[in-house]
Parts: C-alpha cells; sequence; structure tokens
C-alpha cells in the first residue's frame, strides 16, 4: 500500500510539474491576431503594430490576419469560436466589443460572453470630413445645407463609429443624412475624394493625411477637446454649440472565453509592454492616438460601460438594428 502511495505521489507530481512546463511554454508557436477591418483601416495599422511589439515580448511571431465584413462581426465571429488557447486573438474596436449588440438583430456569438478581456490598447477621436466640392465651410454651414434639402446629404460609413458618429450627429443637430455604406474605411476615403459621397466621419488615420494634402475639408473633431494634431479644426460641440457631443473609437485586445488565466496574463503583459513603448506612441501620434495600459479586468469593465453607451447612442440616432 505504501509502494501504491508512493507511486500515486510520484504521479500527481510527474502531472504537476508537466503542467507547469506548458504553462512555462506558452507561446510555443505563431499566435494568429484576427484584424476584423480592412488592410489600411486604423484598426489594421495599430493592430499590426502592436503584433510587431507583442511578438518581441512573447518572443513568437503574431500573424496579423484582415477578416472584414459587417462592422467587424465576421472577424469576431471567428475568433469567438477559436479554440481557447491562446493562439487565436482578436484586436477589436468598439464596433465589436460595445455597439454590435445594439446594431445586429442577433449575433452569431454572445457578445457578453464570448470574449475573455486581454487588455486595452488606446483610442482615437474622429473628424468630421467634407468632399472638396461642397460649398460649406463649416460645420454650422454643413447642418444648415443638410436642413435646406433633407435627405439630400450624403455620408459614407464603414464601420460602427463612423456610422454612429455621423448619426448622432444628425440627430442632435436635427438633419437627414442618407448612409452610403462601405466595406473599408480607405474605400470610402477614396469615393469622398471623388465626390461620390458628401460627408465622411473617420478616424485621424483615414482623414488626416488627406486633410493635410488638401484632398478633403475637415470641419469638426469628435472629441470634447481640440487635438494638437489638428488644432484649427474645432469640436462638433464647439462648433455647433452643443455640449455633450462626444464619440471616440477605441481598440482593445480580447480571446475566445475560457482562455487559461496565465495565458490571458502573457497577453496583457504583452499589450501594455506594446502600449507603452515609444515607438507606438510616435507612430501614431499624428492620429490622436492615446494609449492607456491596463489589467483585463479594467477592459472587462470597460466593455460593460461602452456597451451600455453605444446602446445609448445608437438608440439616440434612431438607428434600427440590421
Amino acid at each position: 500500500m505504501r509502494h501504491g502511495f508512493r507511486s500515486f505521489a510520484l504521479f500527481s507530481m510527474a502531472a504537476l510539474a508537466s503542467s507547469a512546463a506548458f504553462a512555462q511554454a506558452y507561446p510555443s508557436k505563431p499566435i494568429k491576431a484576427i484584424v476584423p477591418f480592412a488592410a489600411g483601416s486604423a484598426t489594421d495599422q495599430i493592430g499590426r503594430a502592436f503584433a510587431a511589439k507583442m511578438s518581441e515580448t512573447l518572443g513568437q511571431t503574431i500573424v496579423v490576419e484582415n477578416k472584414p465584413g459587417v462592422n467587424g462581426m465576421l472577424g469576431a465571429d471567428a475568433v469567438a469560436k477559436a479554440t481557447p488557447d491562446g493562439y487565436t486573438i482578436l484586436f477589436g474596436t468598439n464596433s465589436t466589443n460595445a455597439a454590435l449588440k445594439s446594431l445586429m438583430k442577433s449575433l452569431p456569438y454572445d457578445q457578453d460572453t464570448a470574449f475573455a478581456p486581454i487588455g486595452y490598447m488606446g483610442s482615437v477621436p474622429l473628424i468630421v470630413t467634407v468632399n472638396n466640392d461642397v460649398p460649406a465651410k463649416t460645420l454650422k454651414e454643413f447642418v444648415a445645407l443638410a436642413k435646406a434639402k433633407p435627405g439630400h446629404v450624403t455620408f459614407a460609413s464603414a464601420s460602427t463609429s463612423q456610422l454612429v458618429s455621423a448619426g448622432v450627429l444628425a440627430s442632435m443637430a436635427g438633419i437627414e443624412m442618407t448612409n452610403v455604406p462601405y466595406k473599408s474605411g480607405p474605400a470610402a476615403m477614396t469615393d469622398l475624394i471623388g465626390g461620390q459621397v458628401m460627408m465622411f466621419s473617420a478616424d485621424f488615420a483615414v482623414t488626416v493625411p488627406q486633410i493635410k494634402g488638401g484632398k478633403i475639408r475637415g470641419l469638426a473633431v469628435t472629441s470634447t477637446k481640440r487635438s494638437p494634431v489638428v488644432p484649427d479644426i474645432p469640436t462638433v460641440n464647439e462648433a455647433l454649440g452643443l455640449k455633450d457631443y462626444e464619440l471616440i473609437a477605441y481598440f482593445a485586445a480580447f480571446a475566445p472565453a475560457g482562455t487559461p488565466a496565465d495565458v490571458i496574463n502573457k497577453l496583457n503583459a504583452a499589450v501594455n509592454a506594446a502600449a507603452q513603448s515609444k515607438d507606438i506612441q510616435e507612430k501614431f501620434a499624428a492620429n490622436g492616438f492615446a494609449v492607456e495600459p491596463g489589467t483585463p479586468a479594467d477592459l472587462a469593465k470597460r466593455s460593460v460601460a461602452e456597451t451600455a453607451k453605444w446602446a445609448k447612442a445608437i438608440k439616440d440616432a434612431n438607428i434600427e438594428p440590421q
């Protein structure tokens, strides 16, 4: 009996050692990070920069895969249904992890329980921009134009942030605009420049180069304070005499629900190291990108608050679930 107990003890110790070795080995192969938006989008640019820095911390390559569609739903769904082993993660946004629940009549996954929060990456404001041929030189003039011809003004959108920012603006300003949906921000920008649409509210990565190149006109930023990147462009609140308008896009990393806590913690450390790197901060300073490192628990709380915030914004903008 003593021999049997000794054998069992040795077996248990071996099993624990094996389990510990497995945990320490993560990651032992390349990690796939899904970006749920098109190449060239802000999510793609920021995601790829974070992936490169996280790879340095983790000692393994992170391969970025673009899977755009349905405001990020296709990419998010792929991660929600992936094996929860830390080898498939999502570079999500307010679209995928806050607003989709209110934008869609049904989702192929439960947005509230399908993901394990890893870490917050950062946020960017948007800029309300117009085609150069639009006669309005200010946001106030643009609103007057829209009021004079209800439904005549068209706006592009390729993400939840873009759709809701324009919808909330229309609601608060008392105007009607016609939405023209696009599969990607760069495609929408091409049509804005070409005059196929009149207005586009999009992130700095897509808008600032075109504004500075003189190809489009920036009317207002969607944050509550002016951005040092484009200090001459007023906020929506300043431009229209409002005080409650704010629409910020953000980025965060998630894993499938059920991913082991020790794996989540390693990924969180890598996300925070990337966010705190001068390389990334300097690279995206021109995009108005603001980092805010934190714990998985911090991101979990933020996701709950943001889901409620976006639900209200979508309701206020009178956007019907699809």
